[in-house]
């Protein structure tokens, strides 16, 4: 049966790289208040730790804060000496906009709700009940628009439900948007269509009990372990088989993996120091008014980790489950905890390896896979992150991407251009969820390159007679003007990072290899606003050198900013990448055409990547793994 246990943030002692605690968040607070420096209705985006140095070098743990200051329009961001509640800086950010809170998404929406020409279009539509209708600020985009320069905005979304219990995103109220002021509270523009499409007209409802009667047939499935879990916890310290990592959170990126390594007995070889989602972006296809501005950047202009979901056990996590607690904050600052944030758990991975010889002795090992994950839901999805270890070294990462598809309203089939149908008088628009990875390697020390590699068939001639010889070619990545490049399917494209230092028993170099799923590009033009502030999708691949406050593909701040900024503009420095401390990038496009079956509610879709030993090891690291008992696995061993 399934049980658990439990790290608290405000049980566990700070370790150079454990979550902040509450306690440091009410002193980070404090330290900012007491500066003056921000205004009586001035509030924080992020208080969270600052990014450890990979040494640890004595100073300890800071807080980096960002606060908005409304009165000014003015973001700034500073560090915090936790030990002594000190702060040490705090700088202001002219043209950068702080991301938009929940606490804003929720207050936004009560007082759109009571804005006349609001009313007056939900009446037009037969809507007599506004606090059936839901309404989403997004963030507003960049689009060059000269009256919204130099204001911090959102651009809302309408749905309106038939009964508090009704699915909202079934009765899109189209052709309605606002454009807010969310410094000044102000309405600056009611969009409204003259002739809108109707509401849909049936409910879209999924939850037991409104979508039918449940199928009985299913028999209960329990993860049972009488002995226990394999892994041990320490605070954030996991050790399982011979994996050891820390795990880590931010309000921006949630879920971090840190100092990952390999236990070779007594020896520990580095190999990722730290992973975690960089950013997301979410375009849609649609160009009609309202439409284009969708646009979301989940990471870096909502936050993942500020609106992680708290899981329940036997729902989100099945088995025998560690739960990790994190700690975010509200717009004033109070330290909220989201217990069981994050989960940590074993599950079965199928066969290892097998083999049958010839005179019938059979060799069969199963492996297993520890997982470590957190979801969220943002607006109408829900994003499950899951890095896996295994125990021939592999590290995987996949994103499960499920929820409640955005729906617009429609007239007819002549109004499915960009979308499809879902439902009666709703649509669903073409859209890909574009996630990058940053992955610090650090294989057997920080001295590293990458090389590129592609295959290809020889050609025909006296050392091919037959036709059927395969190249291998790779070129490393000197410096970073160089060091970016897309899957390339005909080659079977992959990049290996490489030891500058270390070498296996046969003379190669020690290396990891990524070896990427199923990927897409993207179908906006060049020039596109999004794309300009979306430079990363540009490539599956980018290698940057090494700078501690490069952590977000888009940059830091990327919520009305016009671009471009992040990786486009960090690796035109050009800087050398041979033999040094270098990151990963990976872009992952989950291209998405909706299907009916993906409404009321979405089916997950999954994405992701493999970081796979290539020469780590001197041979296969699995070996040690002992055969099932006699009693589950009908032949093993020879004979």
């Amino acid at each position: 049966m399934s049980a658990s246990t439990r790290t608290r943030t405000e049980q566990v002692a700070s370790h150079r790289l454990a979550p902040i605690t509450p306690d440091e968040i009410t002193r980070a607070v404090a330290a900012v208040r007491q500066s003056g420096r921000l205004g009586e209705r001035g509030w924080f985006e992020t208080v969270t730790l600052a990014e450890p140095a990979k040494q640890d070098d004595g100073t300890g743990r800071h807080a980096f804060v960002c606060a908005h200051d409304p009165d000014r329009g003015m973001t700034m961001q500073g560090l915090v000496e936790l030990a002594g509640g000190r702060l040490l800086r705090l700088d202001d950010l002219p043209g950068r906009q702080a991301r938009i809170t929940m606490d804003e998404f929720i207050e936004v929406g009560d007082w759109v709700r009571d804005h006349p020409l609001f009313r007056a279009a939900l009446a037009r539509r037969g809507i007599d009940d506004p606090s059936l209708v839901q309404v989403e600020p997004w963030a507003a985009g960049q689009f060059g628009h000269q009256e919204e320069q130099g204001r911090r905005l959102a651009f809302t979304h309408a749905w309106a439900r038939l009964h508090e219990q009704d699915n909202v995103y079934g009765r899109p109220v189209a052709g309605l948007h606002l454009l807010v002021d969310l410094d000044r509270r102000e309405v600056l523009a009611v969009k409204d269509l003259d002739d809108p499409p109707p509401l849909g007209p049936e409910p879209s409802n999924y939850r037991p009990g409104q979508a039918g009667p449940m199928r009985t047939d299913l028999k209960p499935l329990d993860i049972v372990q009488p002995d226990g879990p394999s892994f041990t916890v320490e605070g954030y310290h996991v050790r399982w088989a011979d994996w050891s990592f820390h795990v880590g959170w931010s309000p921006r990126e949630g879920l971090i993996l840190y100092d990952l390594a390999w236990m070779d007995g007594p020896r520990k070889r580095p190999v990722m120091w730290r992973g975690a989602v960089s950013e997301m972006v979410v375009p849609y296809g649609s160009p009609s008014e309202g439409d284009y501005r969708r646009n979301a950047f989940d990471v870096g202009e909502y936050g993942i980790g500020q609106l992680a979901d708290s899981l329940k056990l036997g729902c989100d996590c099945l088995g025998q489950i560690h739960y990790f607690d994190m700690t975010v904050h509200d717009l004033a600052g109070r330290p909220t905890v989201i217990e069981q944030a994050v989960c940590l758990h074993e599950e079965d991975d199928g066969i290892l390896f097998k083999h049958t010889d010839l005179i019938g002795g059979v060799d069969v090992r199963r492996g297993r896979r520890l997982v470590v994950s957190f979801l969220v839901t943002v607006g109408n999805y829900v994003y499950g992150v899951y890095w896996s270890l295994k125990l021939d070294g592999t590290i995987a990462c996949e994103v499960k991407a499920t929820g409640i598809v955005f729906t617009s309203g429609m007239r007819g089939p002549g109004d499915l251009a960009y979308g499809t149908q879902v439902a009666p008088g709703v649509q669903a628009h073409v859209h890909q969820h574009v996630f990058n990875f940053r992955l610090d390697m650090d294989v057997d020390g920080s001295a590293n390159r990458v090389r590129e590699l592609d295959f290809a068939a020889a050609p025909p001639g006296p050392d091919n007679p037959f036709g059927n010889a395969i190249l291998h070619e790779g070129r490393v990545f000197r410096r970073e003007g160089e060091a970016r490049g897309c899957i390339d399917l005909a080659r079977a494209r992959r990049w290996r990072v490489e030891s500058a230092q270390a070498s296996n028993r046969f003379g190669q170099p020690t290396a990891y290899e990524l070896v990427p799923g199923a990927n897409a590009l993207p179908f906006l033009t060049e020039d596109s606003p999004i794309r300009q502030r979306a430079g990363f999708m540009d490539s599956h691949v980018w290698v940057t050198a090494f700078q501690p406050d490069e952590l977000h593909a888009a940059g830091w701040y990327p919520n009305q900013n016009p671009g471009p900024d992040g990786l486009p503009v960090w690796q035109a420095q050009d800087r050398d990448l041979d033999g040094t401390d270098l990151v990963l990038w990976y872009t992952a496009n989950l291209h998405h055409l909706p299907r009916p079956e993906d409404f009321p509610i979405q089916p997950v879709v999954r994405i992701g990547f493999e970081l796979v030993p290539f020469g780590f090891f001197d041979r296969n690291p699995a070996l040690n793994v002992p055969p099932a008992s006699a009693g589950t696995c009908c032949g093993h061993g020879a004979g």
